[in-house]
């Protein structure tokens, strides 16, 4: 209860900012259209050749399909940390006085395009060395890779606020975002921060909205039930994508100075990420 209690505080902190400067939202619906599209793109082009029916029929990926996996990884990494980094970009402008417009987040983005592929192109390494041991082995495979995905997580929280706002590239960003964490939360993390719990809950309707759809049997009124469950899913999403990329902006710069921005409790920041303890 006392995690939900900060988180709810938090996101609330967070919607302040986004509040004041809601183009931001802008960035995640772009987001989600250009994988929709990138998606797609990679999808159509492997049904129509038969080349995914084969790869699942054979029970394993060669060499070019493996080729085509990665390329799909980097593209979907790229889209994803190229519009947070314009959503940090904006959260950084606003929380040190300025009033950030959408072209302010991308020129941010575009400044640093290089710096975004390769964090990308490490993103989507790891991601696919991640899937490959999760695929390949046993339970216990399963879970160490899960162990190392959460590890990765953790670690790796910064840096798109790092290649925003420091000259660095994607290994220094990593290395600082890594240094960063343990100064101001100290070596042992239970885990990063997410706005996952409370978004579940606000979620709930949703999913009594497909109820009502399932009961309510075939129609028009089944069908707009599934359209009200799905444009407030998207609409949460859209959102929690803004809120995420704020409170990361806001993260970062506590633990760089060791002062809150502007609507935020030092307090809060201090214990969004949990140390963990021994003995």
């Amino acid at each position: 209860m006392e995690k939900f209690a900060r988180s709810w505080e938090l996101m609330r902190a967070s919607w302040e900012v986004l509040k004041v400067d809601r183009e931001i939202l802008l960035f995640p619906v772009i987001s989600g259209i250009a994988l929709i599209i990138v998606t797609a793109s990679f999808a159509a082009p492997l049904f129509a050749s038969g080349i995914l029916d084969r790869s699942v029929s054979s029970g394993g990926w060669d060499a070019v399909n493996m080729a085509i996996a990665f390329l799909f990884y980097f593209s979907t990494y790229f889209i994803i940390i190229f519009f947070n980094s314009a959503i940090v970009a904006c959260a950084f402008i606003r929380m040190n006085g300025g009033d950030p417009t959408v072209s302010d987040g991308l020129n941010a983005a575009f400044s640093r395009i290089a710096q975004i592929a390769g964090w990308a192109l490490v993103s989507a390494t790891v991601g696919m060395i991640l899937r490959t041991i999760a695929e390949r082995s046993n339970l216990l495979g399963r879970i160490i890779a899960s162990m190392l995905g959460m590890a990765w997580s953790v670690t790796s929280f910064l840096v798109i606020p790092i290649l925003v706002n420091e000259e660095k590239g994607p290994v220094e960003a990593f290395s600082r975002s890594v240094r960063l964490l343990k100064k101001t939360w100290g070596e042992e993390l239970i885990g990063t921060f997410s706005f996952g719990l409370v978004f579940f809950v606000l979620g709930l309707p949703a999913f009594m909205l497909v109820a009502l759809a399932i009961f309510s049997g075939k129609g028009m009124l089944a069908l707009g039930f599934a359209v009200l469950s799905a444009l407030y899913l998207i609409t949460l999403s859209v959102v929690q994508s803004a809120l995420q990329g704020v409170f990361q902006a806001a993260l970062y710069q506590y633990a760089r100075s060791g002062e809150a921005p502007t609507g935020f409790e030092k307090d809060l920041l201090r214990d969004a990420i949990q140390p963990k303890y021994f003995g």
